[in-house]
């Protein structure tokens, strides 16, 4: 978008934003808040309409859907569910008190009238802290026992300009200490690949290979540093451009956001940097913008005029991640944008249907990406081909106060062809995830209690893409020094989709409960299989830096797949239990939080070839580059005003 066109777009949501005179708050929640947690389980269980599939959601959003749960299911809810809500609802109300501080918020609120108008402004000005501190011990490998720390300072400015226009500036200062392990040495394409002739464009790279942090369990951590500006206390000469913290290191955060709403709340919008989900049937199991993705400015809006019809689309600038230090090639090869538009229909509080497309595209004057109501997907094929586009579907089941059952599906790239030839279920070239779920209430248990099963396959490939040159990025095609522009499904570093990665399955139970009115617990079982990125049996296509070879798709032996049955893969048994507490009756409320757990790994190697091209029976293996560990986590912290 020009600026022109962004400056006429903020002019007119201003007019509309400030036309009138009582404010509502239409600032976001962030997803981490346990309240998405307890309107998931009304919807469950039949007090409120359909979620939207577009997170997150604004204060008055929620505070409505509480206020329409209790008017209208008071005599369904346990005497606990009650308190609970009517707690809620206390939390994101807006103060009504002045000029005075609140210690329960921990948040400094003004109000008054813009003179010679009618329009109020409002705000509160306030800070929060989280401290948490994690260890673990593992038998087994190499590691032995670890520690770290994720420390945040957070201050803020939020509030209402008028009955239509909120603002939200969130700066958090993180002190953090994450080991990793290093594991070695991978390839954007497979071994063997020579950079072909034919395509100039296609050029063999290493990629260092790191464990998860090592204090967390698996998938589960969220940076909270914008990359690029990262400074390292092991060298504070070093301006930033540190990509991980090793050792202790700190640096700057940003989430902010300006939101609000016209046409009697029909079409919410919304400028901002935070984090989000779309299309996710549950909260953080979506395949197309998942809630584990990294925060970026995007331009969004919704659309929903009645309860079974919602439209929604947004665009936003995705930001690079600066690996090893290399901050200007890494700058230069990550210039995209990336666009979404999802339509959703419900049939009463029974059925859900989404669909919708996604587009990874450089950074330049395209309107169509911007324009909502042109598919993404179709839209490429219309100026050349350059991006990395995607299909996606959910579609959802509920008997209210039964459970819910549903099928999602993301494609990034198929050949439909290939299913007459017998050889779709095996080639590389048809990248795609899909999920199955079911969720169902357990309110004997004890308050908003549920329970998720899950199954999500992410086949090789699937949310990379191939760096090209092109046209606006890369106007000498002959230059040696120029790097090819990387359009894979990712932001700053971590994928925008589901959170494990191509090339990988996972099983998921997972029992979450609210036994009181201050706590919260949840217990978790997952099975994770990833084909290894490391070592002598890595299966191609298993990282979301792989690069799929663009010359012989069909033909190649190499660009087969056979899940578990083409090179070695790691096999990682997850269980989690954890706990939230509220304690009041002190001056300053206080939540503390913990989590205990186990995580056993081994690998499963073949007896033939990898990457061979057909399948071989596979068995467990313990050797010095795939060793069976058992890990031993444990974290605890608090929070003030989060």
């Amino acid at each position: 978008m020009t600026k022109f066109s962004i400056c006429l777009l903020i002019g007119i949501l201003f007019f509309f934003g400030f036309s009138s005179l009582e404010a509502q708050n239409h600032v976001s929640v962030p997803l981490d808040s346990a309240v998405y947690y307890i309107l998931e389980q009304a919807q469950l269980r039949g007090f409120i309409n359909t979620l939207p599939a577009v997170r997150p959601y604004s204060q008055k959003f929620i505070v409505e859907s509480i206020d329409q749960i209790l008017n209208a299911h008071y005599d369904r809810l346990s005497a606990s569910e009650i308190e609970i809500l009517e707690r809620e609802i206390e939390r994101y109300e807006i103060s009504r008190e002045t000029g005075k501080m609140d210690w329960t918020r921990g948040s400094y609120s003004l109000s008054t009238i813009f003179p010679g108008t009618d329009t109020r402004f409002s705000g509160d000005i306030g800070f929060g802290l989280q401290m948490t501190f994690s260890g673990a011990h593992y038998e087994g490998g190499n590691i032995g026992s670890v520690w770290g720390m994720e420390n945040l300072l957070n201050a803020y400015a939020q509030g209402d300009i008028g009955e239509n226009f909120s603002y939200n500036f969130n700066l958090y200062v993180p002190i953090v200490r994450l080991p990793r392990q290093y594991l070695g040495e991978y390839h954007n394409y497979y071994k063997g690949f020579d950079d072909n002739e034919s395509w100039a464009d296609a050029i063999k790279r290493p990629i260092h290979v790191y464990s998860q942090p090592l204090t967390y369990f698996p998938y589960t951590f969220r940076k909270n540093w914008d990359g690029g500006y990262f400074l390292s206390m092991s060298n504070l000469s070093e301006t930033g451009f540190i990509d991980w913290p090793d050792t202790f290191g700190f640096g700057p955060h940003f989430i902010s956001e300006l939101s609000g709403v016209i046409w009697g709340d029909s079409l919410s919008w919304r400028i901002g940097r935070l984090r989000r989900e779309w299309a996710g049937m549950s909260l953080g199991q979506s395949l197309t913008l998942n809630s584990a993705a990294q925060p970026f400015l995007a331009i969004e809006a919704s659309f929903r005029p009645v309860s079974w019809f919602g439209f929604s689309a947004m665009t936003g600038a995705l930001e690079y991640f600066p690996e090893g230090g290399d901050h200007f090639n890494a700058a230069w090869a990550s210039q995209t944008f990336f666009s979404i538009e999802q339509i959703e229909l419900n049939y009463k509080n029974n059925l859900h249907f989404a669909a919708g497309t996604t587009a990874v595209w450089g950074k330049r004057m395209e309107l169509g990406y911007v324009f909502p109501l042109i598919p993404n997907f179709f839209y490429q094929a219309t100026i050349g081909n350059f991006d990395n586009t995607g299909l996606f579907m959910n579609l959802g089941g509920q008997l209210p106060g039964i459970g819910r059952l549903w099928f999602s599906l993301y494609i990034d790239d198929v050949v439909p062809a290939t299913l007459l030839d017998g050889i779709f279920w095996e080639l590389d070239w048809n990248m795609y995830a899909y999920q199955v779920g079911l969720q169902a209430p357990i309110p004997w248990f004890g308050a908003f209690t549920s329970v998720i099963l899950s199954y999500t396959k992410n086949e090789p490939y699937n949310y990379t893409h191939r760096r090209m040159f092109v046209p606006w990025h890369n106007p000498n095609r002959d230059d040696d020094n120029i790097i090819p522009l990387s359009t894979a499904y990712m932001n700053n570093g971590v994928g925008l989709g589901h959170y494990i990665p191509p090339n990988s399955d996972e099983f998921l139970f997972r029992l979450e409960t609210m036994m009181s009115l201050k706590s919260r617990q949840h217990f978790q079982f997952q099975l994770i299989r990833h084909g290894a990125t490391h070592g002598p049996g890595a299966v191609d296509g298993s990282h979301l830096l792989s690069e799929l070879d663009p010359a012989g798709r069909r033909e190649k032996p190499v660009l087969r797949k056979f899940f578990l049955r083409d090179g070695t893969y790691q096999w990682q048994c997850i269980f989690r239990i954890g706990s939230e507490y509220l304690l009041t009756g002190l001056a300053i409320p206080i939540r503390i939080f913990g989590e205990f757990g186990v995580v056993h790994t081994f690998y499963t190697d073949i007896e033939g070839a990898p990457n061979s091209g057909y399948p071989s029976s596979y068995s467990i293996i313990n050797t010095d580059k795939y060793p069976r560990t058992t890990g031993i986590l444990a974290s605890i912290g608090f929070r003030l005003f989060f």
